[in-house]
Protein backbone atom coordinates (compact mmCIF):
# COMPACT_ATOMS: atom_id res chain seq x y z
CA UNK A 1 0.00 0.00 0.00
CA UNK A 2 2.77 2.36 0.65
CA UNK A 3 3.37 2.19 -2.98
CA UNK A 4 0.62 3.50 -3.98
CA UNK A 5 1.15 7.37 -3.91
CA UNK A 6 -2.74 8.32 -3.54
CA UNK A 7 -2.88 5.79 -0.65
CA UNK A 8 0.50 6.79 0.87
CA UNK A 9 -0.49 10.17 1.13
CA UNK A 10 -3.95 9.24 3.06
CA UNK A 11 -2.09 7.34 5.43
CA UNK A 12 0.48 10.48 6.22
CA UNK A 13 -2.64 12.78 6.20
CA UNK A 14 -4.41 10.32 8.80
CA UNK A 15 -1.61 10.52 10.87
CA UNK A 16 -1.24 14.27 11.19
CA UNK A 17 -4.75 14.37 12.10
CA UNK A 18 -3.86 12.03 14.81
CA UNK A 19 -1.34 14.58 15.64
CA UNK A 20 -3.06 17.38 15.37
CA UNK A 21 -5.87 15.55 18.00
CA UNK A 22 -2.96 14.03 20.41
CA UNK A 23 -2.03 17.72 21.05
CA UNK A 24 -5.37 18.77 21.44
CA UNK A 25 -6.48 16.52 24.10
CA UNK A 26 -2.78 17.95 25.88
CA UNK A 27 -4.08 21.31 26.23
CA UNK A 28 -5.60 21.93 29.32
CA UNK A 29 -9.01 24.45 28.75
CA UNK A 30 -8.40 27.90 29.82
CA UNK A 31 -8.71 29.08 33.48
CA UNK A 32 -9.20 25.35 34.58
CA UNK A 33 -6.05 23.52 37.20
CA UNK A 34 -6.69 20.12 35.60
CA UNK A 35 -3.39 18.66 38.17
CA UNK A 36 -6.88 18.30 40.94
CA UNK A 37 -8.16 15.76 38.44
CA UNK A 38 -5.30 13.22 38.91
CA UNK A 39 -6.58 9.61 39.88
CA UNK A 40 -10.18 10.86 40.40
CA UNK A 41 -11.47 8.86 37.85
CA UNK A 42 -12.22 5.04 38.36
CA UNK A 43 -12.19 2.65 35.58
CA UNK A 44 -15.41 1.25 36.31
CA UNK A 45 -17.15 4.42 36.02
CA UNK A 46 -18.59 6.74 33.30
CA UNK A 47 -16.50 9.48 33.95
CA UNK A 48 -14.06 6.39 33.14
CA UNK A 49 -15.51 5.30 29.92
CA UNK A 50 -15.04 9.28 28.45
CA UNK A 51 -11.47 9.35 29.83
CA UNK A 52 -10.83 6.06 28.01
CA UNK A 53 -12.14 6.98 24.83
CA UNK A 54 -10.94 10.16 24.58
CA UNK A 55 -7.80 9.38 25.39
CA UNK A 56 -7.23 10.77 28.66
CA UNK A 57 -8.26 14.28 27.33
CA UNK A 58 -10.98 14.10 30.30
CA UNK A 59 -8.41 14.00 32.77
CA UNK A 60 -6.63 16.61 31.74
CA UNK A 61 -9.79 18.40 31.36
CA UNK A 62 -8.70 19.52 27.58
CA UNK A 63 -10.22 21.31 25.02
CA UNK A 64 -10.97 18.15 23.78
CA UNK A 65 -12.05 16.74 26.92
CA UNK A 66 -15.69 15.68 25.79
CA UNK A 67 -14.54 14.26 22.45
CA UNK A 68 -16.90 13.00 20.16
CA UNK A 69 -19.29 11.74 22.87
CA UNK A 70 -22.11 14.32 22.54
CA UNK A 71 -21.98 13.65 18.96
CA UNK A 72 -22.38 9.91 19.06
CA UNK A 73 -25.35 10.39 21.35
CA UNK A 74 -26.79 12.67 19.01
CA UNK A 75 -26.41 10.21 16.33
CA UNK A 76 -27.87 7.09 18.26
CA UNK A 77 -30.86 9.57 19.58
CA UNK A 78 -31.53 10.41 15.74
CA UNK A 79 -31.49 7.04 14.68
CA UNK A 80 -33.47 5.93 16.83
CA UNK A 81 -36.02 8.35 16.32
CA UNK A 82 -35.91 8.02 12.92
CA UNK A 83 -37.13 4.13 13.05
CA UNK A 84 -40.71 5.10 12.57
CA UNK A 85 -41.12 7.40 15.76
CA UNK A 86 -40.65 11.05 13.99
CA UNK A 87 -41.43 10.31 10.13
CA UNK A 88 -40.26 13.09 8.84
CA UNK A 89 -36.53 11.38 10.37
CA UNK A 90 -38.06 8.47 8.89
CA UNK A 91 -38.81 10.13 5.62
CA UNK A 92 -35.19 11.36 5.32
CA UNK A 93 -33.82 7.90 5.71
CA UNK A 94 -35.79 6.55 2.80
CA UNK A 95 -34.63 9.80 0.55
CA UNK A 96 -30.96 8.73 -0.95
CA UNK A 97 -27.86 10.90 -0.29
CA UNK A 98 -29.76 14.23 -0.06
CA UNK A 99 -32.26 12.64 3.07
CA UNK A 100 -28.91 11.47 4.54
CA UNK A 101 -27.27 14.72 4.45
CA UNK A 102 -30.51 16.58 5.79
CA UNK A 103 -30.40 13.61 8.90
CA UNK A 104 -26.66 14.69 9.53
CA UNK A 105 -26.83 18.29 9.78
CA UNK A 106 -29.63 17.42 11.88
CA UNK A 107 -27.68 15.31 14.03
CA UNK A 108 -25.05 17.63 14.19
CA UNK A 109 -27.02 20.44 15.70
CA UNK A 110 -28.33 18.21 17.97
CA UNK A 111 -24.42 17.31 19.36
CA UNK A 112 -23.84 20.77 19.52
CA UNK A 113 -26.68 21.31 21.73
CA UNK A 114 -25.98 18.57 24.16
CA UNK A 115 -22.19 19.55 23.99
CA UNK A 116 -23.31 22.84 25.45
CA UNK A 117 -25.02 20.80 27.76
CA UNK A 118 -23.10 18.30 28.79
CA UNK A 119 -19.91 20.75 28.92
CA UNK A 120 -22.05 23.12 31.21
CA UNK A 121 -22.49 19.95 33.52
CA UNK A 122 -19.23 18.75 33.11
CA UNK A 123 -17.12 22.13 33.91
CA UNK A 124 -19.95 22.53 37.11
CA UNK A 125 -20.33 19.54 38.31
CA UNK A 126 -16.06 18.97 38.13
CA UNK A 127 -15.60 22.52 39.83
CA UNK A 128 -18.20 21.27 42.44
CA UNK A 129 -16.31 18.36 43.79
CA UNK A 130 -12.79 18.85 42.68
CA UNK A 131 -12.57 22.46 42.86
CA UNK A 132 -10.59 22.60 38.84
CA UNK A 133 -11.58 26.57 38.45
CA UNK A 134 -9.15 28.95 39.30
CA UNK A 135 -11.58 31.93 39.21
CA UNK A 136 -15.35 30.40 39.25
CA UNK A 137 -18.36 32.22 38.35
CA UNK A 138 -20.93 32.36 35.76
CA UNK A 139 -18.79 33.92 33.23
CA UNK A 140 -15.95 31.30 33.44
CA UNK A 141 -18.26 29.05 33.43
CA UNK A 142 -20.00 29.86 29.84
CA UNK A 143 -16.23 30.70 28.53
CA UNK A 144 -14.91 26.62 29.90
CA UNK A 145 -17.84 25.15 28.17
CA UNK A 146 -17.91 27.14 24.89
CA UNK A 147 -14.36 26.57 24.54
CA UNK A 148 -14.91 22.29 25.21
CA UNK A 149 -17.95 22.57 22.92
CA UNK A 150 -16.06 24.06 20.12
CA UNK A 151 -12.94 21.41 20.87
CA UNK A 152 -15.90 18.82 20.32
CA UNK A 153 -17.21 20.82 16.90
CA UNK A 154 -13.20 21.00 15.63
CA UNK A 155 -12.72 17.22 16.38
CA UNK A 156 -16.21 16.75 14.45
CA UNK A 157 -13.76 18.63 11.64
CA UNK A 158 -10.91 16.69 11.18
CA UNK A 159 -13.15 13.29 11.70
CA UNK A 160 -14.83 14.80 8.54
CA UNK A 161 -11.16 15.64 6.78
CA UNK A 162 -10.02 11.94 7.57
CA UNK A 163 -13.43 10.32 5.63
CA UNK A 164 -12.75 12.97 2.87
CA UNK A 165 -8.71 12.61 2.28
CA UNK A 166 -7.43 9.98 5.09
CA UNK A 167 -8.33 6.27 5.35
CA UNK A 168 -11.23 4.90 7.11
CA UNK A 169 -13.81 6.52 8.76
CA UNK A 170 -13.08 9.78 10.62
CA UNK A 171 -15.44 9.30 13.67
CA UNK A 172 -14.18 5.81 14.37
CA UNK A 173 -10.24 7.10 13.46
CA UNK A 174 -10.79 9.57 16.21
CA UNK A 175 -11.99 7.16 19.14
CA UNK A 176 -9.48 4.86 17.82
CA UNK A 177 -6.59 6.71 18.16
CA UNK A 178 -8.00 8.14 21.61
CA UNK A 179 -8.18 4.39 23.09
CA UNK A 180 -4.35 3.44 21.39
CA UNK A 181 -3.01 6.19 23.05
CA UNK A 182 -3.88 4.98 26.48
CA UNK A 183 -2.49 1.14 25.62
CA UNK A 184 1.35 2.06 26.02
CA UNK A 185 0.34 2.96 29.53
CA UNK A 186 -1.48 0.06 30.31
CA UNK A 187 1.12 -2.15 29.54
CA UNK A 188 4.12 0.35 30.93
CA UNK A 189 1.48 -0.23 34.28
CA UNK A 190 1.27 -4.07 33.90
CA UNK A 191 5.19 -4.52 33.18
CA UNK A 192 5.53 -2.08 36.76
CA UNK A 193 2.85 -4.32 38.57
CA UNK A 194 3.46 -7.89 37.98
CA UNK A 195 7.80 -7.39 37.02
CA UNK A 196 9.38 -7.39 40.48
CA UNK A 197 13.28 -6.12 40.32
CA UNK A 198 14.18 -7.49 43.42
CA UNK A 199 15.86 -10.25 43.34
CA UNK A 200 16.63 -12.31 39.99
CA UNK A 201 14.35 -15.16 40.53
CA UNK A 202 11.66 -12.46 40.83
CA UNK A 203 12.54 -10.85 37.91
CA UNK A 204 12.36 -14.06 36.16
CA UNK A 205 8.24 -14.83 37.69
CA UNK A 206 7.31 -11.55 37.05
CA UNK A 207 8.63 -11.27 32.94
CA UNK A 208 6.92 -14.48 33.10
CA UNK A 209 4.00 -13.15 34.56
CA UNK A 210 3.80 -10.09 31.90
CA UNK A 211 4.28 -12.62 29.11
CA UNK A 212 1.31 -14.64 29.76
CA UNK A 213 -0.85 -11.43 30.00
CA UNK A 214 0.83 -10.33 26.89
CA UNK A 215 -0.76 -13.64 25.72
CA UNK A 216 -4.26 -13.38 26.80
CA UNK A 217 -4.11 -10.01 25.37
CA UNK A 218 -3.18 -11.34 22.13
CA UNK A 219 -5.96 -14.21 22.61
CA UNK A 220 -8.49 -11.53 23.31
CA UNK A 221 -7.90 -9.96 20.73
CA UNK A 222 -7.98 -13.11 18.60
CA UNK A 223 -11.49 -13.94 19.72
CA UNK A 224 -12.54 -9.86 18.90
CA UNK A 225 -12.14 -10.84 15.86
CA UNK A 226 -13.64 -14.11 15.25
CA UNK A 227 -16.88 -12.71 16.57
CA UNK A 228 -16.30 -10.03 14.24
CA UNK A 229 -16.62 -11.42 11.67
CA UNK A 230 -18.67 -14.84 12.14
CA UNK A 231 -21.65 -14.80 10.24
CA UNK A 232 -24.78 -17.62 10.00
CA UNK A 233 -24.79 -18.44 6.46
CA UNK A 234 -28.78 -18.84 5.83
CA UNK A 235 -28.89 -20.95 2.17
CA UNK A 236 -30.93 -18.83 -0.25
CA UNK A 237 -31.82 -20.67 -3.88
CA UNK A 238 -32.76 -18.05 -6.67
CA UNK A 239 -35.93 -18.57 -8.60
CA UNK A 240 -34.55 -18.04 -11.95
CA UNK A 241 -32.14 -21.11 -13.42
CA UNK A 242 -30.11 -18.25 -15.36
CA UNK A 243 -29.88 -15.98 -12.32
CA UNK A 244 -28.93 -19.06 -10.30
CA UNK A 245 -26.14 -19.97 -12.69
CA UNK A 246 -24.66 -16.78 -13.29
CA UNK A 247 -24.01 -16.00 -9.04
CA UNK A 248 -23.46 -19.56 -8.36
CA UNK A 249 -20.96 -18.07 -5.34
CA UNK A 250 -23.96 -15.74 -3.93
CA UNK A 251 -26.14 -18.42 -1.95
CA UNK A 252 -26.51 -17.83 1.11
CA UNK A 253 -27.88 -14.89 2.92
CA UNK A 254 -25.19 -13.37 5.89
CA UNK A 255 -26.23 -13.11 9.18
CA UNK A 256 -23.86 -11.46 11.79
CA UNK A 257 -23.63 -13.04 15.37
CA UNK A 258 -23.27 -9.92 17.01
CA UNK A 259 -25.24 -7.03 14.63
CA UNK A 260 -25.31 -4.86 17.70
CA UNK A 261 -21.27 -4.25 17.59
CA UNK A 262 -20.42 -2.17 20.84
CA UNK A 263 -23.65 -0.43 21.91
CA UNK A 264 -25.06 -2.50 23.87
CA UNK A 265 -21.61 -2.48 26.30
CA UNK A 266 -21.90 1.21 26.27
CA UNK A 267 -25.60 1.57 26.86
CA UNK A 268 -25.45 -0.56 29.91
CA UNK A 269 -22.07 1.01 31.50
CA UNK A 270 -24.08 4.37 31.00
CA UNK A 271 -27.08 2.88 33.10
CA UNK A 272 -24.79 1.08 35.66
CA UNK A 273 -22.92 4.39 36.42
CA UNK A 274 -24.51 7.63 35.45
CA UNK A 275 -26.96 7.35 38.68
CA UNK A 276 -23.81 6.69 40.78
CA UNK A 277 -22.05 9.32 39.42
CA UNK A 278 -24.94 11.99 38.92
CA UNK A 279 -25.80 11.73 42.66
CA UNK A 280 -22.04 11.64 43.33
CA UNK A 281 -22.33 15.46 42.29
CA UNK A 282 -24.71 16.49 45.18
CA UNK A 283 -25.99 15.43 48.87
CA UNK A 284 -24.22 11.54 49.47
CA UNK A 285 -26.96 10.32 51.90
CA UNK A 286 -28.21 6.70 52.72
CA UNK A 287 -29.62 6.48 49.26
CA UNK A 288 -26.14 7.13 47.62
CA UNK A 289 -24.38 4.70 49.60
CA UNK A 290 -27.19 1.84 48.89
CA UNK A 291 -27.16 2.79 45.57
CA UNK A 292 -23.49 2.97 45.01
CA UNK A 293 -23.03 -0.67 46.20
CA UNK A 294 -25.81 -2.42 44.19
CA UNK A 295 -24.45 -0.86 41.40
CA UNK A 296 -20.94 -1.69 41.74
CA UNK A 297 -19.83 -3.66 38.40
CA UNK A 298 -16.80 -4.59 40.65
CA UNK A 299 -18.68 -6.57 43.32
CA UNK A 300 -21.21 -9.56 41.94
CA UNK A 301 -24.45 -8.31 42.19
CA UNK A 302 -23.33 -4.97 40.26
CA UNK A 303 -21.54 -7.25 37.51
CA UNK A 304 -24.83 -9.51 37.12
CA UNK A 305 -26.63 -6.09 36.44
CA UNK A 306 -24.43 -5.57 34.31
CA UNK A 307 -24.32 -8.68 32.33
CA UNK A 308 -28.03 -9.07 32.45
CA UNK A 309 -28.31 -5.47 30.37
CA UNK A 310 -25.93 -6.27 27.91
CA UNK A 311 -27.92 -9.13 26.85
CA UNK A 312 -30.90 -7.28 27.21
CA UNK A 313 -29.40 -4.52 24.84
CA UNK A 314 -27.75 -6.79 22.46
CA UNK A 315 -31.53 -7.97 21.80
CA UNK A 316 -32.66 -4.71 21.67
CA UNK A 317 -30.53 -2.96 19.19
CA UNK A 318 -29.87 -6.14 17.30
CA UNK A 319 -33.79 -6.24 16.20
CA UNK A 320 -33.39 -2.31 15.54
CA UNK A 321 -30.44 -3.28 12.83
CA UNK A 322 -31.96 -5.67 11.28
CA UNK A 323 -35.72 -6.58 10.09
CA UNK A 324 -36.43 -9.74 9.44
CA UNK A 325 -39.68 -8.17 7.80
CA UNK A 326 -37.36 -5.80 5.10
CA UNK A 327 -35.05 -9.16 4.79
CA UNK A 328 -38.10 -11.40 3.54
CA UNK A 329 -39.33 -8.25 1.01
CA UNK A 330 -36.05 -7.96 -0.42
CA UNK A 331 -35.95 -11.64 -0.60
CA UNK A 332 -38.84 -11.46 -2.58
CA UNK A 333 -38.33 -8.55 -4.73
CA UNK A 334 -35.18 -10.48 -5.83
CA UNK A 335 -36.79 -13.50 -7.04
CA UNK A 336 -34.85 -15.62 -3.97
CA UNK A 337 -36.28 -17.68 -1.31
CA UNK A 338 -34.96 -19.81 1.77
CA UNK A 339 -35.15 -23.49 0.32
CA UNK A 340 -38.44 -25.49 2.48
CA UNK A 341 -39.59 -21.90 3.66
CA UNK A 342 -42.56 -20.25 2.17
CA UNK A 343 -41.80 -16.54 0.84
CA UNK A 344 -43.14 -13.70 2.91
CA UNK A 345 -44.40 -14.20 6.47
CA UNK A 346 -43.25 -17.98 6.86
CA UNK A 347 -39.35 -16.41 5.71
CA UNK A 348 -40.07 -13.41 8.54
CA UNK A 349 -40.88 -15.90 10.91
CA UNK A 350 -37.73 -17.71 10.55
CA UNK A 351 -34.68 -14.88 9.84
CA UNK A 352 -36.10 -13.75 12.75
CA UNK A 353 -35.82 -17.15 14.88
CA UNK A 354 -32.22 -17.76 13.54
CA UNK A 355 -31.21 -14.45 14.34
CA UNK A 356 -32.44 -14.54 18.02
CA UNK A 357 -30.65 -17.93 18.47
CA UNK A 358 -27.36 -16.52 17.25
CA UNK A 359 -28.20 -13.27 19.22
CA UNK A 360 -27.26 -15.21 22.08
CA UNK A 361 -23.83 -15.93 21.08
CA UNK A 362 -23.28 -12.70 20.12
CA UNK A 363 -24.85 -11.54 23.59
CA UNK A 364 -22.84 -13.45 25.74
CA UNK A 365 -19.47 -12.64 23.59
CA UNK A 366 -19.92 -9.00 24.61
CA UNK A 367 -21.35 -9.86 28.00
CA UNK A 368 -17.87 -12.18 28.70
CA UNK A 369 -15.65 -9.42 27.03
CA UNK A 370 -16.78 -6.26 29.30
CA UNK A 371 -17.10 -8.34 32.15
CA UNK A 372 -13.61 -9.70 31.84
CA UNK A 373 -11.69 -6.43 33.35
CA UNK A 374 -13.97 -6.83 36.49
CA UNK A 375 -13.84 -10.76 36.63
CA UNK A 376 -10.35 -11.29 36.28
CA UNK A 377 -9.72 -8.92 39.78
CA UNK A 378 -12.14 -10.78 41.75
CA UNK A 379 -10.53 -14.30 41.48
CA UNK A 380 -6.64 -13.13 41.28
CA UNK A 381 -4.96 -10.36 43.01
CA UNK A 382 -4.34 -8.68 40.21
CA UNK A 383 -5.27 -4.93 39.77
CA UNK A 384 -7.83 -3.68 37.37
CA UNK A 385 -4.79 -1.34 35.77
CA UNK A 386 -3.55 -5.47 34.57
CA UNK A 387 -6.99 -6.32 33.67
CA UNK A 388 -7.54 -7.00 29.86
CA UNK A 389 -10.74 -7.12 27.54
CA UNK A 390 -13.24 -4.30 27.82
CA UNK A 391 -15.07 -1.62 25.41
CA UNK A 392 -11.89 -0.64 24.10
CA UNK A 393 -10.33 -3.74 22.78
CA UNK A 394 -13.89 -4.23 20.99
CA UNK A 395 -13.86 -0.83 19.42
CA UNK A 396 -10.24 -0.84 18.54
CA UNK A 397 -10.31 -4.05 16.83
CA UNK A 398 -13.43 -3.56 14.79
CA UNK A 399 -11.74 -0.16 13.46
CA UNK A 400 -8.76 -1.70 12.80
CA UNK A 401 -10.79 -4.35 10.58
CA UNK A 402 -13.08 -1.59 9.14
CA UNK A 403 -10.01 -0.01 7.93
CA UNK A 404 -7.93 -2.77 6.75
CA UNK A 405 -11.02 -3.59 4.75
CA UNK A 406 -11.20 0.68 3.60
CA UNK A 407 -6.96 -0.19 2.39
CA UNK A 408 -7.98 -3.20 0.55
CA UNK A 409 -10.42 -1.93 -1.73
CA UNK A 410 -8.77 0.97 -2.58
CA UNK A 411 -6.21 -1.27 -3.63
CA UNK A 412 -8.27 -2.91 -5.54
CA UNK A 413 -9.76 -0.42 -7.31
CA UNK A 414 -6.44 0.86 -7.92
CA UNK A 415 -5.54 -2.04 -9.45
CA UNK A 416 -8.98 -2.37 -11.36
CA UNK A 417 -7.91 1.26 -13.00
CA UNK A 418 -5.01 -0.02 -14.31
CA UNK A 419 -6.21 -2.59 -15.76
CA UNK A 420 -8.83 -0.76 -17.44
CA UNK A 421 -6.49 2.16 -18.66
CA UNK A 422 -4.03 -0.75 -20.20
Amino acid sequence: MFKNKDIRGRILFTLAIFFVYRLGANITAPMVDSTRLIGQFADDSILGMINLLGGGALQEFSIFSMGIGPYITASIIVQLLAMDVIPALTEMTKSGAQGKMKLDRITRYFALILGLLQGFTLTYAFHINYGILNNPGIATYMYVTIVITAGTMFLLWLADRISAFGIGNGISMIIFAGIVSDIPFRFSQAFQTLVDTSSNAAIFGGVLNFSLFVLMYVAIIVLVIFMSTAVRKIPIQYTSSSVRKSNQEITFLPLKINSASVIPVIFASAIMTAPVTVLSFFNQGDFFQTLSTILNVSQPIGLSIYIALIIFFTFFYTNLQVDPEKISDNLSKSGTYIPGIRPGNETKEYVGKVLNRITVLGALFLSFIAALPYVIPMVTNLPNSVSVGGTGIIIVVGVAMETMRDLQGRLTQKQYRGFVSR
